[in-house]
């Protein structure tokens, strides 16, 4: 009988992009974000867990938040945007905003694709797989999209119908030869 991964994916808390629909620069919570935190405080069990974050302060700010010491992982950073960074969604022309949206190889912004990102979190999932710890990972909702992708074998053009909202857990097990998906976006408020 294989080891059973176990990982849970938490979303970072809310910014003032995800307030403002904007695609994100490196930038802290927000006051909101920091209530939402207060209220969840420490996460149980945290020292059982084997504990990541994505580079972004941002994450590194969820993970304190809830108690958690964790490593910063350059795989769990967000959707690099490329040259929407900073820019709200209502100041694009929607002959670019379209095709971001509904073709998952779009990369016109300077960015990654939706497959890009795809790829990127597949591989890392391959590193987790079979080391039968507990392993907790304070990310990004496009991310953790794409992690549930990668577990149902889903097609990419999926990516945008999965709902992920800030501070938020989604738990996937792998036991070989595959991730299954446990729970989906679960509220940590």
């Amino acid at each position: 009988m294989s080891a059973v991964t176990r990982l849970t994916l938490i979303t970072h808390a809310i910014t003032d992009a995800t307030q403002n629909a904007a695609f994100p620069l490196d930038e802290p919570l927000n006051a909101l974000g920091e209530r939402m935190i207060g209220k969840v405080g420490a996460v149980p069990g945290a020292d059982r867990t084997v504990t990541y974050h994505a580079p972004e302060t941002r994450t590194r700010d969820t993970a304190s938040g809830l108690g958690l010491i964790g490593t910063p992982d350059p795989a769990l950073r967000d959707l690099d945007h490329g040259d929407w960074s900073g820019r709200t969604m209502d100041t694009l022309p929607p002959e670019q905003l379209m095709p971001w949206l509904t073709d998952p190889e779009f990369r016109a912004h300077g960015g990654e694709s939706i497959t890009d990102l795809i790829d990127r979190t597949r591989a890392w999932l391959n590193t987790l797989a079979g080391r039968g710890e507990h392993i907790t990972a304070i990310t990004h909702p496009a991310l953790v999209r794409a992690a549930v992708l990668c577990a149902l074998q889903a097609p990419a053009q999926s990516f945008w119908r999965i709902d992920i909202a800030p501070l938020t857990a989604t738990t996937l097990h792998h036991r070989a030869p595959a991730w299954t998906l446990r729970t989906t976006a679960l509220p940590l408020t």
